[in-house]
């Protein structure tokens, strides 16, 4: 008889075997698996008394937190769907998300709770609102709430592999957010790889760096539960308290993006910590330079690994990890390797196509899409069957991401073929931005591409026409966005010019302004 594959099978294990050990600490609170499995029963009977069914969606807005970790899978006992929210965007795109997913119910963190309250009478299809802290006006209490329930072993929906577990909004290139609905079979067979590729195990202590709402922090809930490791929590993301943290709890492996680790580094060189364990690091986002690889291995003597994916694909397909015939490779070419997307993960096909749908050679020049067949790809986009065709065709999805191959197969990113801008491994939709930008009386033409930037990576840069006669200064403009997006969506740096480039059909060229910026520097590409 065929056991189907969910998620929920991930506690279970942890609880036989790990029982009694610290799964969870989170500041000074410590939970054993066997605590964190009864507040997950508590949580389970709580949203069965609210009403929530299989299928219905459950929203979280927090912090990497034990309130965000239990919520997976109470949530999945029920046979809901988990909807975790990025917690740096503005009261309207969570209108939008909460709206379009139909979320029935909502926990948020305190600390974040003034995010959505002014939006949640404007959503009656959304029944209830529970609050990770002191009661709010329109939310309640969690944790009074969670204790009127029996902690005993819950009598759990019944699952198939292919319901769907978790919806994750991503920017892309229109304004919207896309809704991605991810199976339980495609998170349960990522994270069977990624456990594998990544060598988890029972004796690893990871530190929640990445927001457990990216693509469920690249399933770390799940991988890292299922071999008993404990997990670490981390509200905010500071390279000190990180630091502190890896020394103080024997933290092993960490993921996180690029510019992080960047952070890291510097407040490691400064504070030189005593770190006595060996420490991993997995790093998505901008490809580094070699220069950086070495800075981890040799500067701060940590493991680095580059891997590679998207929210669409649960979210992993490569990794950098050197193969055995590459281990005796100068130092200057492992780490060049190193900082490659690398090759194909154990469960996914991954090729590089040209314009042509031919997989393009393996010379390390020829440009082609990447594209993948994977036991990770979604289900689709949830009410968006255009733009899940789009993605998917003829059993390929399209990423979006540019790169050569080399002659052993490991895959280079070279360019987007999209203008989504990756800042500090947030995604940034360009028409969202100059859709802001058009709302300025001022302004008569904008275009909004990456630039270059040495924190984050790269950053937006508006380029804006203005109205004969009109005045605006680079801070003015700057200043409007922000009072209309999130900060980080906002321009970092703004040009004025007389006209656009446009081709003859009158569309804006943004590779030709683009290449003005990183003409002189290699675009950092996911």
């Amino acid at each position: 008889m065929n056991v189907p594959l969910v998620l929920t099978d991930f506690l279970d294990r942890a609880v036989d075997l790990y029982g009694e050990k610290p799964a969870i600490i989170d500041d000074e609170r410590v939970l054993t698996y066997n605590e964190l499995n009864s507040r997950v029963n508590q949580l389970s009977r709580g949203l069965q008394a609210l009403g929530i069914e299989k299928g219905d969606k459950v929203a979280y807005l927090a912090p990497n937190t034990t309130e965000m970790l239990e919520g997976f899978y109470g949530v999945f006992q029920v046979g809901a769907i988990m909807t975790p929210l990025n917690t740096r965007l503005k009261p309207t795109d969570y209108q939008f998300i909460l709206e379009h997913s139909e979320s029935k119910a909502l926990f948020v963190d305190e600390e974040l709770f003034p995010l959505v309250e002014n939006v949640l009478p404007l959503l009656p299809n959304l029944k209830h609102v529970f609050v990770h802290g002191n009661e709010q006006d329109g939310g309640r209490a969690y944790e009074p709430w969670l204790k009127t329930f029996s902690d005993e072993a819950f009598e759990r929906t019944e699952l198939e592999e292919d319901d769907i577990a978790s919806l994750l909004y991503t920017s892309g290139t229109t304004g919207d957010p896309k809704g991605v609905l991810l199976s339980h079979r495609s998170n349960y067979l990522h994270a069977m790889s990624s456990m594998h590729h990544l060598r988890v195990s029972d004796q690893d202590t990871l530190l929640h760096v990445l927001p457990m709402f990216h693509v469920n922090g690249w399933g770390s809930p799940f991988y890292y539960t299922a071999n008993g490791a404990t997990q670490v929590m981390l509200r905010k993301t500071d390279p000190s308290l990180i630091l502190d943290k890896i020394k103080k709890h024997g933290v092993s492996i960490l993921h996180m993006a690029p510019t992080v680790l960047n952070m890291v580094i510097e407040a490691f060189e400064e504070e030189k910590p005593e770190i006595e364990q060996d420490v991993r690091v997995v790093i998505a986002g901008s490809a580094p330079p070699p220069a950086f690889v070495r800075k981890v291995e040799e500067g701060i003597g940590w493991k680095f690994i580059q891997v590679y994916g998207m929210t669409e694909i649960s979210p992993l397909i490569t990794t950098s990890e050197l193969r055995s015939m590459d281990l005796d490779l100068p130092s200057e070419e492992r780490y060049r390797l190193k900082a490659k997307a690398g090759y194909a993960m154990i469960g996914s096909k991954v090729k590089v196509f040209d314009e042509l749908g031919d997989e393009v050679p393996h010379d390390g020049k020829a440009i082609g899409e990447i594209v993948t067949r994977t036991n990770g790809v979604m289900e689709g986009y949830y009410k968006n069957p255009e733009a899940t065709n789009a993605a998917i065709r003829e059993g390929w999805l399209y990423t979006g991401d540019m790169a050569v191959v080399d002659e052993g197969g490991n895959i280079e990113i070279v360019d987007r073929k999209k203008d989504v801008i990756i800042s500090g491994g947030e995604n940034i939709s360009s028409i969202e931005v100059e859709a802001t930008l058009y709302e300025h009386p001022s302004i008569l033409e904008a275009a909004v591409v990456s630039k270059p930037d040495e924190k984050w990576g790269e950053s937006p840069h508006a380029v804006v026409v203005l109205r004969e006669g009109e005045l605006l200064t680079e801070d003015e403009l700057i200043a409007f966005c922000r009072e209309k997006l999130a900060h980080f969506k906002a321009p970092k740096s703004v040009s004025f010019i007389d006209e656009l480039p446009k081709t003859a059909s009158g569309k804006i060229q943004k590779v030709v302004i683009r290449k003005s910026f990183w003409k002189d520097k290699n675009r950092l590409v996911n």
